[in-house]
């Protein structure tokens, strides 16, 4: 029963949407840095700013350096959510900052689009074209 329980809740739980990545020739704390005055620029509100390398040093415990940022817009996203609540589980928008395996710094991201798939969004509504757009803009100003 458990195991057919499990299984069912796999099944029913949308599919990871592709993550992007995208490389900057600036080092962690200043593409973040750059990100997180484009997210205030364009009017968008910043929930957190984890730094993963700090947290892992907190606890003696060693990470490359590796930054989440989590912001969204209320209107937009609860647009979304109007249109499904669950997508509760993937707002606000979150992009990772880190340094990758070879010495570069890669910025990572979900695809909008394939974040909502499974869902009941109309992936041509106005506010997932305006999320795609948004989220698109502020990696450019991260990367410049």
């Amino acid at each position: 029963m458990i195991r057919a329980t499990l299984l069912a809740m796999t099944l029913a739980t949308p599919a990871m949407a592709e993550v992007m990545t995208v490389q900057t020739t600036k080092y962690v704390p200043a593409a973040m840095d750059a990100l997180e005055a484009a997210v205030r620029e364009a009017g968008a509100k910043v929930y957190a700013r984890i730094d993963y390398a700090a947290e892992a040093n907190s606890v003696e415990m060693e990470l490359p350096p590796a930054q989440l940022l989590i912001f969204g817009n209320p209107v937009v996203d609860t647009a979304a959510m109007q249109g499904d609540i669950q997508t509760g589980l993937m707002l606000p928008l979150r992009v990772l900052v880190y340094h990758g395996p070879d010495g570069d710094t890669q910025i990572a991201y979900q695809d909008v689009t394939d974040m909502f798939d499974g869902m009941s969004i109309n992936v041509r509504a106005d506010y997932v074209n305006e999320m795609e757009d948004t989220l698109r803009m502020l990696i450019n100003k991260a990367i410049d």
